[in-house]
C-alpha cells in the first residue's frame, strides 16, 4: 500500500513538470502537498506559477499551503514572499511562518517575528505560538529570550497547556539549566511521554546521568505513560559508558515497549556496543531481523563495531552486502565502521578497499581508521606512510590520528619517528597530549628496551600517570627482564587497580624468569589473600556462521580426540624442525613438573588442530582470544603456518599477528 501510494505521488509530481496546465484545481493542490523535499523545489515553483496564472494564490488557505510547501523545500524567502504578500494574515499565517523558520534553523528570524507580531501587527501569540518560540530558544541556547517567554505564557495563563510545558522543559535544559527545567516539569499537573522524554533527555544532555536514569525509573514505578521510542532516544546519552546493571534496567524498560519502532532498536543496539556487551548487540541484531523491523544506516553503523570485537567475520560481510543492496554508499559513517569491523576482524586488505572505494570524500575520522589497522595489524612503515598521505590531503590531524600513529609506532619498534610525531603534535600542531599519548610513548620506549628512559618520561609527565601507562612500563619490564623498574611499576598499580588479576600475572613471570620462586610464591599468596583470580585463556573461532570457543586443556569438543591426534602430529613434525617448548611460558600458569605438556593444550593451539581439521587451505584461519599470546604459542604458530602452508591471523588483547610461511607480521616484536 505504502509503494502504490508513493508511486502515485511520483505520478502526480511527474505530470506536474511535464503538463500541469491539464491538472485540475484539486489534483494542482493535492500536488502542491506532495512537495515536502528540496529536490522538489523545481516542481513547485512551477505549482506556484500556475497557482497564480489561476488567481488562486489569493486564497489564505493556498497561501498557506504554499508557505509549507517551500518551507519543507528549504526555501523559507519565497515562503515570507508569500507570507508578506498577504494582505490580512491572522495566527495561523503568523504560526506557520515562525515553524518555517524554526524547522530551517533560522531561530533568530522566528525570534524576530515573534516580536513583532504582537506590537507592530496586533495578533496574539496562542498555545501553538509559543512551543514555536520556544523551540527556536531552544536551538539558538536563547535563555535570556526563553526566560521572557517563560513570562508572557503565565501572564497569558498558557502554563498549564501541556504543549507549552513541553517546549519550556526542553527549552531550559537545551540552554543548560536543568533545575529550571525539573521545576517546569515539576509543576506540571498532567504530563505525557513527550514531558518524561523532555526532562530525561534535560539530564543526559548535561551529564546528569544518574538524574536521567532515576527519571527513567520514576516513569517506569508510576505506571503513567508507557516510555517509547523518544524514551530510548533520550536515555541514551546517559547509558553509553554505565555500569552493567543500567544496561539490564534499560533492556527491561525496551523488552516491556509494546510497539518497538526503529528508534528503540538502535538505541538499545547502541547500549549494547558502546558498553563493550558485543554479544548482546549482535544477538538483539538477529532478533531485530526475525521480528522484521528494517535495519537503517544507524542500525548497521552501531552494530559492525560490534562484529569487530567479536571477530564475526561472517555476519560483518552480510551487513556490507546488506548496505550494498540498500544503496546506502557513500556514507562515511557507514564506511569508517566497515573499515573498523574488517581490521578488527583481520582482514586488512578488506578494509583498505573500503578506503580507497570512499566515493563521498574521507575525513580524519577515515583515515584515523585505515592508519590504525595498519598500525595493529604489525605494519607500522605503511600506517606512517597513511598518516603522511593524510597531512598531505591537507586535513589536520587531530588527538586520535596521533594516537593511531604513535601506536603503528609502537607495534612496530618505530622508535625515532615515534619521538618525532610525539613532538610534531606539540610543536607544529599545538595539540596538548593527553594520557593515551603518554600511554603510547611509555610503550614504545618500553618495547625498544628503553625502560629507564621510559620511567623517567613517566616521572617528568605534567599529569598523574595511570593505570595503561604504568602497565606498559611493567609490560615492558617483562619482556627485557628488569626486575627493579618492574617492582616499582607494579607497585603503583596494585594501588591504582588492586583487584586486577593480570598485573599480579605479569609482576609473577618477572619473578619466574629470574628465578626468584619465593617471591613467585609471595605473589601467588597475595592474589590468593585478596580473592583475586587469573582470567583463564579462551580463544574463539568462526566457522559456518557459528563460533567456537576453546579453553586451556579442553576435552569438551565432540571433536577433542581428533584436535589431539592433530596436535601430537604437528608436534612431531615441529620437533623435527627444532621446536623446544617455551618453559618460561608455563611458569606463571602451573606448578606441575610438566610444563611441556601444559603448553602444548593452550586455548590457541586446540582452536589452530579444530580449523586445520575443519577447513580448505584456502580459508585463513582466524583466532581472537582474551589474553596476550605466550612466546610458545607465538613460536608453535609460526612453525605450523609453515608446515601447514595455511595462514593464521591471531588477534591477542594487544595486537595482531599474521602467520604466514613460518614468519609472523609482528616480527616477534609484541
Amino acid at each position: 500500500m505504502r509503494a502504490l501510494l508513493a508511486r502515485s505521488s511520483q505520478n502526480l509530481l511527474r505530470s506536474a513538470v511535464l503538463r500541469p496546465e491539464h491538472l485540475s484545481d484539486g489534483l494542482l493542490l493535492q500536488t502542491l502537498d506532495e512537495c515536502h523535499h528540496p529536490s522538489a523545489l523545481p516542481t513547485l515553483e512551477t505549482l506556484h506559477s500556475h497557482l497564480d496564472d489561476r488567481n488562486l494564490n489569493s486564497n489564505p488557505s493556498i497561501a498557506i499551503k504554499l508557505m509549507r510547501a517551500y518551507a519543507a523545500c528549504g526555501d523559507t524567502s519565497v515562503a515570507r514572499e508569500v507570507f508578506d504578500g498577504m494582505p490580512h494574515k491572522n495566527i495561523v499565517f503568523y504560526n506557520v511562518m515562525i515553524r518555517s523558520y524554526v524547522n530551517n534553523s533560522l531561530y533568530s528570524n522566528a525570534l524576530l517575528l515573534f516580536s513583532e507580531m504582537g506590537p507592530r501587527h496586533g495578533v496574539k501569540p496562542d498555545n501553538y505560538t509559543f512551543p514555536c518560540a520556544l523551540k527556536a530558544c531552544s536551538g539558538s541556547g536563547n535563555l535570556c529570550g526563553g526566560l521572557q517567554i517563560h513570562g508572557s505564557v503565565l501572564k497569558l495563563g498558557l502554563d498549564s497547556n501541556l504543549f507549552v510545558g513541553n517546549a519550556l522543559i526542553t527549552m531550559y535544559a537545551r540552554c543548560g539549566t536543568s533545575a529550571y527545567a525539573f521545576q517546569v516539569f515539576d509543576s506540571m499537573t498532567h504530563r505525557d511521554a513527550v514531558s518524561w522524554n523532555a526532562m530525561i533527555a534535560g539530564y543526559a544532555q548535561n551529564q546528569q546521568f544518574e538524574q536521567a536514569l532515576e527519571a527513567l525509573k520514576e516513569m517506569v514505578e508510576l505506571k503513567g505513560p508507557r516510555p517509547d521510542a523518544g524514551t530510548m532516544a533520550s536515555i541514551l546519552p546517559a547509558v553509553l559508558s554505565t555500569d552493567a546493571s543500567n544496561v539490564e534496567f534499560v533492556r527491561s524498560v525496551f523488552d516491556q515497549m509494546l510497539v518497538k519502532g526503529l528508534v528503540s532498536w538502535n538505541a538499545m543496539i547502541a547500549i549494547y556496543a558502546n558498553n563493550s556487551m558485543s554479544k548482546e548487540a549482535v544477538e538483539l541484531f538477529s532478533q531485530m531481523e526475525i521480528e522484521g523491523a528494517e535495519p537503517d544506516a544507524i542500525t548497521f553503523a552501531s552494530v559492525l563495531p560490534a562484529c569487530g570485537e567479536l571477530s564475526a567475520l561472517a555476519l560483518g560481510r552480510r551487513i556490507h552486502e546488506c548496505i550494498r543492496w540498500k544503496r546506502l554508499l557513500p556514507n562515511m559513517v557507514l564506511e569508517n565502521a566497515l573499515m573498523d569491523m574488517y581490521a578488527n576482524c583481520g582482514c586488512l586488505l578488506a578494509a583498505r578497499e573500503v578506503f580507497d572505494n570512499m566515493q563521498g570524500g574521507r575525513d580524519v575520522v577515515s583515515w584515523t581508521s585505515i592508519i590504525s589497522a595498519y598500525g595493529i595489524h604489525g605494519y607500522g612503515q605503511d600506517a606512517i606512510n597513511l598518516f603522511k598521505h593524510m597531512l598531505d590531503s591537507g586535513l589536520k590531524p587531530d588527538h586520535i590520528a596521533f594516537v593511531s600513529v604513535l601506536s603503528a609506532c609502537s607495534y612496530a619498534g618505530l622508535l625515532n619517528e615515534g619521538k618525532l610525531y610525539f613532538n610534531l603534535m606539540t610543536d607544529n600542531y599545538n595539540l596538548v597530549p593527553r594520557i593515551e599519548h603518554f600511554a603510547c610513548m611509555v610503550d614504545l620506549l618500553g618495547r625498544a628496551g628503553q625502560l629507564q628512559e621510559a620511567y623517567d618520561f613517566i616521572v617528568q609527565m605534567p599529569i598523574e600517570p595511570n593505570e595503561r601507562v604504568w602497565g606498559a612500563l611493567l609490560g615492558a619490564c617483562r619482556v627485557h627482564l628488569d626486575m627493579s623498574i618492574g617492582l616499582i611499576a607494579a607497585d603503583h598499580l596494585f594501588r591504582l587497580v588492586p583487584e586486577q588479576s593480570g598485573y599480579y600475572v605479569l609482576l609473577s613471570n618477572i619473578y619466574a624468569r629470574a628465578g626468584r620462586w619465593e617471591d613467585v610464591t609471595s605473589v601467588r599468596k597475595a592474589m590468593t589473600s585478596k580473592g583475586i583470580k587469573k582470567l583463564p585463556g579462551c580463544s574463539n573461532v568462526e566457522m559456518g556462521n557459528k563460533v567456537y570457543t576453546f579453553h586451556i586443556g579442553d576435552t569438551s569438543h565432540p571433536q577433542s580426540q581428533e584436535i589431539y591426534k592433530k596436535l601430537n602430529v604437528l608436534f612431531g613434525r615441529m620437533k623435527e624442525l627444532g621446536y623446544a617448548a617455551e618453559i618460561n611460558s608455563a611458569l606463571h600458569d602451573v606448578e606441575e613438573e610438566d610444563k611441556e605438556g601444559h603448553l602444548s593444550v593452550h586455548s590457541e593451539k586446540l582452536a589452530i588442530a579444530f580449523m586445520l581439521i575443519n577447513t580448505g587451505p584456502e580459508v585463513p584461519i582466524r583466532i581472537r582470544m582474551n589474553l596476550r599470546m605466550c612466546g610458545d604459542c607465538h613460536c608453535a604458530a609460526k612453525l605450523i603456518s609453515s608446515i601447514t602452508k595455511r595462514e593464521i591471523i591471531l588477534k591477542d588483547t594487544n595486537r595482531f599477528h599474521h602467520f604466514k610461511f613460518g614468519v609472523c607480521s609482528c616480527g616477534d616484536y609484541w
